[in-house]
């Protein structure tokens, strides 16, 4: 999954940046709000963690701006600002959630993983797709019962697409929600995780659980698919 941070506290969102990563996300920056807000209108983001306090254009200006454009993505406001009515007022613009500084790093990385179910449309941790069982929070895998040793690329990769259940997602797309503006996307490197991930996860006597589609993307069998 991949994150846009806006932040201008330039050692704050270094030590965001770098927790996200460690825990598995791709992570952009904005040091201020009119950075932020050209990141956050490509749209190729999963959550967004917006300050309120930016330079050149504040967060909450930043917000309605998303949101008047019509972009869906989750936004959780970190924020100095603890007032009542002020968190009112953001939650009415359009936040998802926010989190008031200082905050603990692991408390808000839970919080982004939960924007990201609530968003792809499911509460648990655990993401369930045929004989696929997928923890997020431990970023274990098992099929039918049997672990599944899987690089953090092939991971994501999967859980990514278990997200999309049933969808077609393009290597674009798995490009583009995988790796930050800082790698050089190259489409082959796609694939070669894609066949090591297929070939972890295909059991004896079992149908190959990612479907590759010519030209298209990949696309996870499903229950009724099985």
């Amino acid at each position: 999954m991949r994150v846009l941070v806006v932040e201008d506290e330039l050692r704050l969102a270094s030590n965001i940046i770098a927790g996200l990563r460690e825990a598995g996300f791709a992570v952009d920056h904005a040091a201020d709000g009119f950075e932020g807000l050209a990141y956050a209108e490509q749209n190729l983001f999963d959550v967004i963690l917006l300050d309120l306090m930016l330079p050149v254009r504040d967060g909450k200006s930043v917000l309605q701006n998303i949101r008047s454009r019509q972009i869906h993505t989750p936004v959780l406001i970190l924020t100095a600002q603890e007032g009542k009515t002020s968190i009112i007022e953001l939650l009415n613009a359009g936040a998802d959630d926010y989190l008031p500084k200082p905050f603990d790093l692991g408390e808000l990385i839970a919080r982004v993983k939960a924007l990201i179910r609530r968003s792809k449309g499911t509460s648990s941790p655990v993401l369930r797709v045929a004989d696929l069982s997928i923890d997020t929070v431990r970023q274990t895998v098992t099929r039918a019962g049997r672990a599944i040793d899987l690089s953090p690329t092939e991971y994501r990769i999967l859980e990514y697409l278990a997200h999309r259940p049933k969808a077609v997602v393009s290597k674009k797309e798995l490009l583009e929600h995988l790796y930050d503006y800082d790698w050089e996307h190259h489409s082959n490197v796609i694939e070669a995780h894609v066949s090591n991930l297929r070939r972890k996860l295909t059991l004896l006597d079992a149908e190959p659980v990612i479907e590759t589609l010519r030209h298209r993307g990949y696309r996870l069998h499903t229950e009724d698919e099985q």
